[in-house]
């Protein structure tokens, strides 16, 4: 029997060890390792000490998963180290209490077993996940589910989504655990043959198509402009920043049916710089321009502010020519504050630019490109697969604008890549990203990165996407698929607590 203090290493460097079955190092086996050393703890110990291992299996994870938050808040922030170390901390205190949580609920539920490792562990993970990716807004970093956008289990995205993806991947660890714990042959037979199930499973998943070309390919130009974040914000500097842009987009504007230009790419009211942009933006030989997609900031609804996705088109196609996609789904302290009586001196002393946004409560329809209707998406807003389900119903493909430049040379850009090829299959869509710092890229509807540009560097991604049609369950269906398995998974555990007499 391992002796206490050496579980508590063993499971909080099982944590920290988890991150590297994420992008960019993309050891996906991990994923299933690592939490299989905490669910075989979990198994035979108390409520109490099995929030205790899951609370520091989650200081592992995000300490080490989430460490460009403190890249954010001190490099581009401002904030003295000691104070930015202890934010972290307390911020990666609170992730944590997700696995501690789960921990002690699978252990509430059922005694030490079998059944509490293999039904109420993957379980109770994967509710807590879910509970995380909405709860105060949602953090929905770090799922299991995510870590597989290169293996089999990929193939069941279009069914049942990230988080189904997170519970196959939690029964795996369990089952794996079962296998160590349980030395009878005809237990590793059956736990054997499960894994080779899910496995099997998946892979009939992948040939199981249901989206289809909508029409012929759509040339697009991703730009990528690199603006330092202690340039950006300067007063008077929108002007060259926009020429820059321009620049950018004269390369490719005779080829290009689309062109699309980052996060607050404009830093500056657009209703402000409006008319002289639209003087300014490169047009083809024939005096036609492409459709563009702007990042800049909208101020025309009395007297807020948006961080906003502008089209400028030809009008003599088009005469709606500048729709705007407004963000809906706001960065807690980077674009909003939570309880802002309370904690209104953190965002002076920060001193972030444009942290007082408003977020778009209306509809807002699909945008228009390339004579395409495209579901359009600001930042972190890609995070939120369900929230991208439903207009991506609608969409030919997805168009993501970032600043990633908050996180700096992390692990974020790298991390939220990988959320996109994971909305890319779920929804069965083309989904390309430009972003000023990078990772700007194009993902096919399978999950695939096709092309994409270095980071910290300026330039310009030529590409083409496939207008597609047709709708996957998890698209159709939402988080119900994947609810549906979570509660067949958890009968097994209903049926020993409340049918049983053991």
């Amino acid at each position: 029997m391992i002796k206490s203090r050496w579980q508590d290493a063993i499971v909080l460097a099982a944590g920290a060890g988890l991150v590297l079955s994420f992008a960019p190092s993309g050891l996906f086996p991990l994923a299933i390792f690592f939490p299989t050393i905490l669910f075989y703890f979990w198994s035979t110990a108390s409520a109490l000490r099995a929030a205790w291992l899951g609370f520091l299996f989650g200081l592992g994870l995000f300490g080490a998963g989430a460490s460009w938050v403190y890249v954010s808040i001190h490099e581009f922030g401002f904030m003295p180290a000691p104070l930015a170390a202890v934010l972290v901390f307390l911020f990666v205190s609170f992730l944590a209490l997700f696995p501690a949580v789960a921990g002690w609920l699978q252990a509430r539920v059922m005694k030490p077993g079998v059944y509490r490792l293999l039904f109420a562990a993957p379980v109770f993970w994967v509710l807590m996940e879910w509970l995380r990716g909405w709860l105060m807004t949602g953090f929905p970093w770090l799922h299991l589910g995510y870590s597989q956008s290169n293996s089999t289990l990929m193939n069941m995205a279009p069914f049942i989504g990230v988080y189904g993806m997170s519970l196959l991947v939690a029964i795996l660890a369990a089952l794996l655990a079962v296998m160590i714990s349980v030395r009878k042959w005809s237990h590793l037979l059956i736990t054997g043959c499960l894994i080779a199930g899910i496995f099997f499973i998946s892979w009939l998943g992948g040939g199981m198509q249901f989206v289809a070309p909508a029409g012929e390919k759509v040339d697009i130009a991703l730009l990528q402009g690199n603006v330092p974040l202690s340039e950006k914000w300067k007063p008077g500097a929108s002007h060259q920043i926009i020429a820059n842009y321009v620049a950018l987009s004269r390369k490719v504007v005779d080829d290009s049916a689309i062109i699309v230009w980052p996060e607050g790419a404009v830093p500056d009211s657009w209703q402000h710089v409006s008319a002289w942009l639209g003087l300014s933006l490169p047009r083809r030989q024939d005096g036609s321009v492409p459709d563009y997609l702007i990042g800049s900031i909208d101020t025309a609804a009395g007297g807020n502010y948006y961080n906003a996705a502008i089209t400028v088109v030809d009008s003599n196609k088009n005469p709606a020519a500048s729709e705007i996609y407004r963000k809906r789904h706001l960065v807690p302290f980077g674009e909003f504050l939570p309880l802002k009586p309370l904690l209104g001196w953190l965002i002076d002393y920060l001193k972030i630019p444009m942290s007082d946004f408003s977020s778009w409560q209306g509809a807002q329809p699909d945008i228009m490109l390339g004579g395409w209707p495209v579901a359009v998406s600001i930042c972190y807003e890609d995070a939120f697969g369900e929230e991208l389900a439903t207009p991506a119903g609608d969409a030919a493909f997805l168009i993501n604008i970032s600043e990633d430049a908050w996180f700096g040379d992390s692990l974020a850009p790298h991390q939220r890549l990988q959320m996109a090829q994971i909305r890319a299959r779920e929804t069965g869509r083309y989904f390309v990203r430009a972003a000023n710092t990078g990772i700007t890229a194009v993902i096919n509807e399978k999950g695939e990165i096709t092309s994409s540009l270095p980071q910290f560097s300026s330039g310009v991604l030529v590409s083409e996407v496939i207008p597609m049609k047709g709708l996957t369950p998890y698209v159709r269906y939402g988080n119900s698929l994947f609810l549906g398995l979570l509660l067949l998974w958890f009968l097994p555990v209903l049926f020993v607590r409340f049918w049983t007499k053991d």
